[in-house]
């Protein structure tokens, strides 16, 4: 069973923020949790970037990227989306 997780990302960022991003789900890519990211706009702000996962993992993909996000000093530029 496949569970939906979102990233709410900030449209105005830095080259190194950018970077990063783009490293974060590149991983989540390359460690086979997902394998493709939509991208939609949420306001003149942020994006919503949505993708499936397997359910099993939810928890681990959530903390992953929660540490990944805190290692990169992220926390204004993405989050998890509830």
């Amino acid at each position: 069973m496949e569970k939906e997780m979102k990233l709410k990302v900030r449209k105005e960022l830095d080259a190194r923020q950018q970077s990063n991003i783009i490293k974060l789900k590149g991983s989540l890519i390359s460690k086979g949790y997902t394998e493709i990211i939509h991208i939609l706009d949420q306001d003149d702000e942020f994006h919503i970037n949505s993708f499936e996962i397997e359910m099993a993992a939810a928890g681990e993909v959530q903390e992953y990227i929660t540490a990944f996000i805190t290692r990169e000093n992220l926390q204004d530029s993405i989050s998890i989306f509830k």
